[in-house]
């Protein structure tokens, strides 16, 4: 994962905001999310670690009447130990609260509860059994996404889905640590894992699993396969060129300018070429005087040099 960098400009498109939140983890959100909305499924929605407002400006687009969204990131605030702070520094000194409102109000009319602070704080702001949706991308360290995960098995409703970011990245060995400790001792039930994230819930995961098998298998830009490992089913996608999903534009988006026409091109006709100048009275007299063999062979020496 490279350094993404901060803007001060309004995004016009949910493209233009920083952040690392690929095609089709924007095309699994929009399913699990509006899959929810159709069951009827309601509850809140949380996310833990936002940087720029990306992924939570998706999340914000889902939001359903009487539902509430939170956010918990540090911002410019200390973190709770010098390993915290070290990852934070390197890798999200350009975070501020400040680009992260001016993002999400955006494409939003409210901003989210917004939690200043440590995720461990999480628990103390969000009462259990209330979420339907956590996407978890707060630090990298092992002891950090260990408490992170425990802290959306209370939130979390019993079929809510929640979402571990960068749980198999080699520079995240710590998130992959928790994540498996958590599927093989925790009870956490894999749903889908894609390139950067796992999808997971403490409920059911068949039913989940059949309807996104039936849905990714129809999709040409989208590979897919299954596994079997300690017990769980895991299914598997990667993107084949993958667009992102339809998004609707921010209220600064500004219309490109319509591409120049292209000049119409020129067909030369045999009416457009220059008419041959006349033969000169010099030419015209040779010609009537020069015996017809003669004639015929300066034509044929003038054919073969064209």
């Amino acid at each position: 994962m490279t350094n993404a960098q901060a803007t001060d400009k309004h995004p016009g498109e949910l493209a233009d905001v920083p952040g690392w939140f690929p095609p089709l983890d924007q095309t699994l959100f929009t399913w699990f999310l509006e899959r929810q909305k159709k069951a009827g499924t309601t509850g809140d929605l949380l996310e833990l670690g936002v940087y720029m407002g990306k992924s939570a400006i998706l999340l914000g687009h889902h939001l359903q009447d009487g539902e509430r969204f939170t956010v918990c990131d540090l911002f410019e605030g200390d973190a709770p130990d010098d390993a915290n702070q070290a990852e934070s520094a390197k890798s999200y000194a350009s975070l501020t609260q400040q680009a992260f409102e001016r993002n999400y109000l955006s494409f939003h009319d409210t901003l989210p509860t917004v939690i200043t602070g440590p995720s461990s704080l999480v628990d103390q702001k969000v009462a259990p059994d209330t979420c339907r949706f956590i996407h978890i991308d707060a630090s990298h360290l092992y002891e950090h996404v260990y408490g992170d995960i425990g802290a959306a098995h209370d939130i979390l409703l019993p079929e809510g889905v929640v979402v571990l970011d960068d749980f198999r990245s080699e520079h995240t060995p710590g998130v992959a640590v928790a994540a498996w400790e958590a599927v093989l001792n925790r009870g956490l039930r894999p749903i889908c894992l894609s390139t950067q994230k796992m999808y997971a819930t403490w409920g059911d995961p068949e039913p989940l699993q059949e309807e996104l098998l039936e849905m990714l298998r129809q999709r040409p830009d989208v590979g897919v396969s299954v596994q079997e490992a300690a017990g769980h089913r895991l299914v598997r996608a990667r993107s084949r060129g993958m667009k992102p999903p339809f998004f609707p534009p921010s209220r600064h988006y500004v219309e490109p300018a319509p591409a120049p026409a292209a000049a119409p091109a020129v067909t030369e006709t045999r009416a457009a070429r220059p008419a041959r100048p006349a033969p000169s009275r010099a030419r015209r007299l040779a010609k009537d005087l020069l015996p017809p063999v003669v004639t015929r062979a300066v034509r044929r020496a003038r054919a073969k040099r064209s």
